[in-house]
């Protein structure tokens, strides 16, 4: 489309009339030159704008008749997309009055009437912050960068659009007009602004814009310069994230969903078909780069996992709703629904998930909303079994699964709250959000997480702390000299039955020497767990362990440690006692949250490998219990050499003998 001359001279002679819309804060333009400025700068903003439009489009007849009264052709857009019916979104706009009283919770209109103010939320973890009368979206109130990349996703502004359907106040759509200009003036695309224009934060931007969209369009202050900002902001968004793709990566999921929800939302763009298609290809890449067969996300944290379904699924639903399913086919649907088993296997029975990685348990049930949502969408009775605890569905087949690929596995004793859970890591390197702790394991029992992981912390603004966080040694797992291990998994076994579940894992934690860990379920009671260090590697061989916060009792004498936590669970750590070996207390922290942390007891215990020829072992039992402390020995059947492939054990629980064994 070529914008004519007399459109450009009436226009810049004119448009000032859009500029006096009520509710919108503009700088104040001192003597007629600033005002022609101000003038010329609109002009080029509409001007760039009907370019980008294809105005041949159905229905944008009025607009292209009007393009030499850039009022009125300003005017048409705007009255064109209220009107508009043929395009679906998540958001019905119809359904505004519905909504009313409904859509927005306490903690919604409480961010709302902060934002009105200029008081944002960056980074959750931290408190919200003014950002100044004249708002600074650089603002740095806190060393941690997630701060400031997060302000410049603004949350806070999907809060004051449900506020306002929620309450029908104007105020809120009228502050959020002004914000937006505000932003889009402030924040050109260039190297100064790149706390802005990241490209996670320019896909998270333009999936959540549309909501924006939806919700205040038909708002009094949505006035034609709002539309004509907002359009052109989302086709930089769309023409930016087409010249970014951090393929392999969550960050990529994202940038295809802010493209494909630009380019189905606006298909009046003459790029929005390009844009879709790009999208949706690297959707259907991504999920075959990013899922292993078994059906977790490569980056191997849980946080991350959940996330990618969403990803992976928002963009699908807006096809379908817009009668384009066929962009994906079966096969993608199917993966996404395996992805989604993946907390329902790794799950602890309170709702919770595992925190490896960057990732963080989670409050109680957290899982049950999205178990509950899948189970409808593929039909699944035994994710609607987890999701109502019981009380509706299917229980599961099995309490016991092994994701070779990923490296993931889990032990359970059933399936309600009070059930014991294990859950161990051995898989490849998943990249920065995984962590060098192969082997290592979280312990759930009686509705608590009595060894944890340590988790992360955080993610910038403090490097030592998040340092501290992905040791080797501060997971559940076996150092040489402390060290940090590698990545190099193998699965030896993987035998679950009715009364015993065995998992044989190896990782080649170090050049010199493999660390095999065994771990038996015995009577869906208690685990044995047997680690050895193979290799001609020599130096300080230590397997650490970590508990819950609280008071933990050693007993060096008996090489063993418990949880002192009254009225419920707790659970027994004891070695099996041999010459040289030793029980050390260590430091241990434990993060539920971003950014807090608490002391948790922590120790190890350790043998000298002074020579090449021979390897270590550790036999150890970790008894989750609810009563009396149980009275446990142990000890092996016959001398195997470390590494053999036949093991078989002794075992006397209160009193109760019993013998086990495995084969390789």
């Amino acid at each position: 489309m070529v914008v004519s001359e007399s459109f450009n001279k009436y226009f810049c002679g004119a448009l000032f009339i859009l500029c006096l819309a009520p509710g919108l804060r503009h700088p104040v333009y001192a003597g007629e030159d600033n005002q022609n400025q101000k003038n010329t700068v609109i002009c080029q903003d509409i001007n760039k704008l009907l370019l980008s439009l294809d105005l041949n489009a159905p229905g944008l007849e009025k607009v292209k008749s009007s393009v030499d009264d850039p009022v009125l052709a300003a005017k048409e857009l705007l009255a064109y997309y209220r009107a508009r019916d043929f395009v679906r979104h998540p958001v019905d706009r119809r359904s505004k009055q519905d909504m009313s009283g409904k859509c927005a919770s306490r903690q919604d209109i409480s961010e709302a009437e902060n934002a009105m103010k200029h008081i944002f939320i960056g980074q959750s973890a931290y408190p919200p912050h003014f950002c100044g009368e004249d708002i600074n979206w650089n603002t740095r109130p806190v060393p941690d960068m997630e701060w400031v990349w997060q302000l410049n996703r603004m949350g806070f502004w999907q809060s004051m659009s449900l506020a306002y359907w929620h309450t029908n106040d104007e105020k809120y759509a009228k502050e959020w007009s002004c914000q937006f200009v505000d932003w889009t003036k402030k924040n050109p695309r260039d190297n100064e602004h790149g706390y802005a224009w990241r490209s996670i934060e320019a896909g998270i931007r333009g999936h959540g814009w549309t909501f924006l969209f939806q919700r205040f369009l038909d708002a009094p202050s949505f006035t034609p310069e709002v539309l004509v900002a907002f359009l052109n902001c989302c086709h930089e968004h769309a023409a930016y994230l087409m010249t970014k793709y951090s393929k392999g990566s969550n960050w990529g999921l994202m940038e295809a969903e802010g493209l494909a929800f630009i380019a189905i939302t606006f298909p009046e763009f003459q790029d929005s078909k390009k844009w879709r298609d790009e999208a949706i290809l690297r959707l259907n890449t991504e999920i075959n780069n990013q899922v292993y067969s078994d059906g977790h996300q490569r980056e191997l944290a849980m946080g991350y996992h959940t996330g990618c379904i969403g990803w992976f699924t928002h963009s699908l639903e807006l096809a379908k709703m817009n009668g384009q399913k066929d962009a994906f086919p079966d096969s993608y649907l199917k993966t996404v629904e395996k992805v989604c088993e993946i907390p329902l296997k790794l799950g602890f029975p309170d709702g919770t998930t595992p925190q490896f990685g960057d990732s963080w348990t989670g409050t109680p049930g957290h899982i049950w909303g999205s178990l509950r949502n899948w189970a409808q969408l593929y039909n699944r009775d035994d994710f609607l079994y987890v999701a109502t605890q019981g009380k509706e569905g299917s229980k599961p087949d099995v309490t016991a699964f092994a994701l070779e690929k990923s490296g993931f596995y889990s032990m359970r004793s059933g399936w309600d709250r009070n059930s014991i859970c294990l859950v161990l890591k051995c898989g490849p390197d998943g990249g920065g959000h995984c962590q060098p702790d192969n082997g290592t394991f979280e312990l759930y029992a009686g509705g608590r997480h009595l060894m944890p992981d340590a988790g992360s912390y955080i993610y910038s603004g403090d490097p030592k702390n998040r340092a501290w966080f992905r040791q080797t040694k501060v997971h559940q797992t076996l150092t040489l000299d402390g060290k940090n291990s590698a990545y190099s998994p193998k699965l030896l076994l993987w035998k679950p039955g009715t009364d015993l579940d065995v998992l044989v894992v190896e990782n080649a934690s170090y050049q010199s020497l493999t660390h095999r860990r065994a771990v038996l379920f015995v009577d869906k009671k208690y685990f044995v767990i047997i680690d050895e260090a193979i290799g001609d590697g020599t130096g300080a061989v230590d397997i650490h362990f970590q508990l819950g916060p609280g008071k933990a009792v050693f007993d060096n004498k008996n090489f063993s440690v418990r949880t002192d936590t009254p009225g419920g669970w707790n659970v027994l750590v004891q070695s099996m006692k041999q010459k040289g070996m030793d029980l050390k207390e260590e430091e241990g922290q434990v993060s539920f949250l971003y950014t807090k942390k608490e002391p948790r007891p922590a120790f190890s215990y350790g043998l000298q490998k002074n020579t090449k020829e021979h390897g270590t072992r550790f036999v150890t039992i970790v008894a989750p219990y609810e009563e009396s402390q149980p009275k446990m020995k142990i000890r092996l059947i016959g001398k195997p050499k470390i590494g053999a492939s036949h093991m078989e054990l002794e075992i006397v629980a209160d009193g109760i003998s019993k013998r086990i064994k495995y084969d390789l």
